[in-house]
């Protein structure tokens, strides 16, 4: 992968399919094909996601780990499913049964739903409080050691040892997802990277804050010329009044400020990239840049002028779309060191 400015990596990750969508066998099909082409178009890692309607990612990270090379799975993390503890031990039996390294993405929410079916009722920003107790006790077990004493307002442990250790070069990275105030802060006490799901460019903030570092969520769909690319989007995620239905039914539940941010926005116009419908639609959950080649990198290259250097990518369609985000990337680091 190229580098951005000033020696900064970026790091460009896929995500895997939802299991709610095929069958098992086609699923662990799709699963193999899909970080086979991660791996191969340059991704460092692919999103693996976690809710109550879908296989666990742990298992589904096994499939990935057995049908790649170095692709690192960006596992999903939510403290109502496991201890800290068995988090950790996870991480550390993957290292040991594979010698491959995890990523781990921190959520401290979720479909309010899952969560209320989980009776956990805590407020949201009291989530992101536990989110970075659970998170502390994970990595201190993972830096090896002392045994891990920890006494929060949530979790409590005792000498505490993970065995068998980590090798430090398998520490995993952490990421935290959350737009919120409350997720950034979090983000910055654990020395992790702050996900996003992005804004258009003009309603980004000015700058990032230098305490933390940054990354977004985002889909491309980007061709030699505008409209293909446009045409191509539009037959993928065509408008849907069932769709449309479903999500505001599930934006009235949310609490995720994100979600309830974008769900207010109206469209932008046709001269800009960055495309709501997928969203709107509950196709996806997250925005679009659509158009030229070009014309998108433009707009990456306005991302990394702010200080992103990760970028999550929606799930493939086919192995193309990773090869023409690649084609993006390249021309939006190219641009940024001009």
């Amino acid at each position: 992968m190229p580098q951005a400015p000033h020696d900064a990596p970026i790091r460009l990750f896929s995500t895997c399919p939802p299991s709610s969508e095929l069958a098992r066998a086609a699923y662990v099909r799709r699963v193999t094909e899909v970080a086979r082409w991660s791996e191969q178009g340059g991704c460092t890692g692919i999103l693996v996601y976690a809710d109550n309607s879908i296989l666990d990612p742990w298992l589904v990270s096994q499939l990935i780990i057995q049908a790649t090379r170095s692709l690192a799975p960006l596992v999903a993390v939510q403290p109502v499913y496991a201890h800290p503890y068995t988090v950790a031990k996870i991480v550390t039996s993957f290292a040991h049964l594979y010698g491959r390294r995890l990523y781990l993405n921190m959520v401290a929410g979720g479909f309010k739903n899952d969560l209320v079916a989980l009776n956990d009722t805590t407020p949201h920003d009291k989530r992101y409080d536990r989110l970075v107790e659970y998170t502390t006790i994970i990595k201190r077990l993972l830096a090896g050691g002392a045994p891990v004493d920890y006494a929060g307002q949530f979790y409590r442990v005792e000498k505490l040892r993970l065995t068998p250790p980590l090798p430090p070069e398998l520490v995993p990275g952490i990421f935290v997802s959350g737009s919120s105030e409350a997720g950034v802060a979090a983000a910055k006490s654990l020395g992790a990277t702050a996900i996003k799901y992005t804004e258009a460019h003009d309603e980004e903030d000015a700058a990032l804050d230098e305490g933390a570092e940054y990354g977004i969520r985002v889909g491309i769909i980007a061709r030699e010329g505008a409209d293909e690319a446009w045409h191509i989007a539009r037959s993928r995620f065509p408008e849907d009044r069932k769709g449309q239905l479903t999500h505001q039914l599930a934006m009235k539940v949310s609490d995720s400020v994100w979600h309830k941010e974008l769900s207010q926005r109206a469209d932008q116009s046709e001269e800009s990239p960055y495309w709501l419908v997928p969203f709107q639609n509950y196709k996806t959950m997250c925005p679009y840049l659509v158009g030229s080649y070009g014309r998108v990198a433009e707009e990456v290259g306005r991302y990394l002028a702010l200080g992103h250097r990760t970028f999550i990518l929606d799930v493939p369609h086919s192995e193309e779309d990773l090869h023409h985000a690649g084609v993006v990337f390249r021309q939006a680091l190219e641009g940024a060191a001009r």
